[in-house]
């Protein structure tokens, strides 16, 4: 069968005919099979939702109990079959509960990724690659220049950068939803196992995070009040990069700017937040780690979904590979 006949783009967002499904839709649908739960992939509104265990337990948190009509939990690696298609989750690496999902039909199959990364994460399960005859991949990061750095030595600096300032409050940018607890997860990693204050807006995912096994050690709020201000000297308060500016964070002890992110590799859009140290931390693939995962597949054919696609579509011409874009709109500047 012709690839289009199993997956194709629509106003919504990628649509299953013979299933009769959505993946990721951005507008609300009769039936949606969703990735994982960034805002840009999963919005409230659907009428059924089928998604892994901890997805469902993430929208939940964040839109309410009633954000789906109805919902279906996906067990990793089981096919389950949608009207005329079968379809299977498997493990996307890019944050709790994040599913690639391979649709198929007549011994034809196509991988949604989603948005996913290659580096170990303690906070989630690893990517797992998927045979397929068409792979739908992300470009968040795919120029060349992207190559991003250890995270572990990341993290080192950050920890390195407390003794070296041991006055000062570290406030860490981090996306609320996988990155926070990548590297409140990661500096445990490291061994670093004084508490660690999280801004309010975390609270409720970190909870989540900590019910579904993960552990992220002694946490506390990051309230100031006079008799506490002290406290808070050389220790790490991790919050949404949006609290920068707020005066909560001018409440700290001579606070230092720090932010987790793949776009920290642009010193420009560090300077431009005001952060001193920039740590580039990404929960997307680099340049290598497209390109990598792209041999390691050998699918017949690459679909891009959103970001750099230029670059990638240059590289799978050269290499052999019928590559094109699916320009689909709604999944463009997702935080990282």
């Amino acid at each position: 069968m012709r690839p289009t006949e199993l997956l194709c783009t629509t106003p919504k967002g990628l649509y299953c005919p013979p299933g009769d499904f959505y993946i990721d839709p951005t507008r609300p649908v009769p039936r949606a099979l969703i990735t994982h739960g960034h805002a840009d992939h999963a919005r409230a509104g659907h009428g059924a939702v089928m998604a892994t265990s901890q997805t469902l337990k993430i929208m939940a948190a964040r839109y309410g109990a009633d954000f789906a009509a109805a919902t279906q939990e996906a067990k990793l690696g089981e096919v389950v079959a949608i009207n005329g298609a079968s379809v299977s989750f498997h493990p996307a690496g890019h944050v709790l509960g994040s599913a690639q999902i391979a649709v198929e039909k007549d011994g034809f199959r196509v991988v949604a990724s989603g948005d996913y990364k290659r580096r170990k994460d303690p906070t989630c399960a690893a990517f797992e690659p998927v045979a397929c005859d068409v792979f739908i991949t992300e470009a968040t990061f795919a120029l060349p220049v992207f190559c991003h750095p250890d995270d572990r030595g990341e993290i080192a600096k950050l920890i390195h950068s407390t003794e070296v300032f041991p006055e000062r409050t570290h406030l860490v940018g981090a996306y609320a939803l996988g990155k926070a607890q990548r590297v409140i997860g990661l500096l445990r990693e490291a061994g670093y196992d004084r508490t660690i204050y999280i801004h309010g807006a975390l609270k409720s995912l970190c909870d989540l995070y900590r019910e579904e096994g993960v552990d992220l050690g002694p946490l506390a709020p990051a309230t100031v009040d006079t008799a506490r201000k002290g406290e808070f000297a050389g220790a790490f308060v991790v919050c949404p990069p949006s609290a920068f500016s707020d005066r909560w964070a001018r409440r700290f002890p001579d606070p230092l700017a720090c932010f987790a992110s793949g776009w920290m590799m642009i010193r420009q859009r560090a300077r431009q937040r005001g952060v001193e140290l920039p740590l580039v931390i990404s929960d997307h693939c680099d340049w290598g780690e497209l390109l990598q995962t792209i041999e390691e597949i050998a699918p017949g054919e690459v679909w891009i979904t959103h970001g750099r696609d230029d670059a990638l579509l240059r590289w799978c011409e050269l290499n052999g590979v019928a590559a094109r874009p699916l320009h689909l709109a709604g999944y463009e500047d997702e935080p990282d």
